[in-house]
């Protein structure tokens, strides 16, 4: 049991606030990240660099110390010393909220472990700003972040998920978003879907519709910058496709009917019912 009163009783470490910064537009900034960033005594850093922009634009002097997952092993134990001294830390990310697809999480544990504050401020976030303007179900929703890379292990996620009645939030490169486009049709069915690209900035933009039309406006007009999908999560048919009175047949042709390639239906129910993936391959082709 670990009770932490933020802002009351006596305190003999410093506090780590996690302190979110904009996701594109510098104007973002709130007031309470911008007074935090003066008033502590180190920032950890994804990128210093990056960062120094963010600290130059509002002239903030404070020092900062790179902290990213390709140093985060060795840097915690260190950065932990510091917050046990009285000494506060603002830990940032690139951009948005930290500890999202950063390594942020593991600080934030280590920190806990040594009942050290954790304080979180609100501020942008770029699938939850994204969502709400997507025209999808904005709740319930799941996030997930990036994809994995290799097609093999993109499409074995994705089957694991094909059923979620939730919408789905992802990221993803630009250079990948084609393919991955295609990966998600084929595992989920043709679903209306929203691509997001450079949020807040000056070429924000939203691509709205089912994924086979945003695929074909990728053809004609390609796009660059940073970006994320919005999927809509599985209809009624595809989730009944899970109610164990439903044969397991039946529920290959439910999954069919919403899109899914033959194949991949045979597969996903195959795995989910236990059933030998040739077996069911013959039953659902009536081969002897």
């Amino acid at each position: 049991m670990n009770l932490q009163r933020s802002f009351k009783g006596e305190k003999t470490a410093g506090t780590l606030f996690l302190v979110p910064t904009p996701i594109g537009n510098m104007q973002d900034m709130t007031l309470r990240s911008l007074e935090m960033l003066k008033s502590v005594d180190l920032i950890a850093s994804e990128d210093t660099r990056n960062t120094q922009k963010l600290l130059n634009h509002f002239e903030i002097k404070v020092p900062q110390e790179s902290f990213h997952e390709h140093n985060s092993y060795e840097k915690i134990p260190k950065l932990l010393d510091f917050l046990s001294s009285g000494k506060s830390i603002a830990q940032v990310s690139d951009a948005g909220m930290p500890s999202i697809s950063d390594p942020g999480h593991d600080l934030v544990v280590e920190a806990i472990k040594r009942e050290i504050d954790v304080v979180a401020l609100p501020g942008a976030s770029a699938g939850i700003t994204a969502l709400i303007a997507s025209g999808l179900v904005p709740q319930p929703h799941i996030f997930y972040g990036f994809l994995p890379r290799k097609a093999g292990e993109q499409k074995k996620f994705l089957l694991s998920k094909v059923t979620y009645p939730e919408t789905q939030i992802f990221y993803e490169n630009p250079f990948r978003v084609a393919d991955t486009l295609k990966n998600i049709t084929e595992i989920y069915g043709d679903r209306e879907i929203v691509l997001v690209r450079e949020l807040t900035k000056i070429y924000e933009e939203y691509r709205r519709g089912r994924i086979s039309e945003v695929l074909e406006s990728l053809a004609e007009q390609p796009i660059k910058g940073e970006c994320l999908m919005i999927v809509s999560g599985a209809d009624e048919m595809q989730i009944k496709v899970d109610e164990p009175d439903l044969a397991p047949v039946e529920a290959v042709k439910s999954l069919i009917g919403n899109g899914v390639k033959p194949n991949v239906a045979i597969k996903q129910i195959a795995k989910e019912r236990g059933l030998a993936r040739q077996e069911l391959y013959n039953d659902y082709h009536e081969i002897e």
